[in-house]
């Protein structure tokens, strides 16, 4: 099944099925991507970006979210 086919069955489903979809994806866990970001990080693969976020943090140029 596309997605498109998808997006359009989902545009055929009753208000509370939709409700119901929406609560089931909120909490569905993506447990293939968080492994993949644990192997990335193990492997060193965002270490640059961290490296660039601290530098953020010392020099000032961060703020607080709302």
């Amino acid at each position: 099944m596309s997605l498109a086919e998808i997006q359009s069955a989902i545009e055929r489903l009753s208000f509370e099925e939709r409700a119901k979809l929406a609560a089931w994806l909120h909490g569905w866990k993506d447990d293939e991507w968080n492994e993949q970001m644990k192997r990335d990080i193990a492997a060193g693969k965002l270490d640059s970006i961290l490296h660039e976020v601290e530098e953020d943090i010392k020099a000032g140029r961060t703020r607080e979210m709302p």
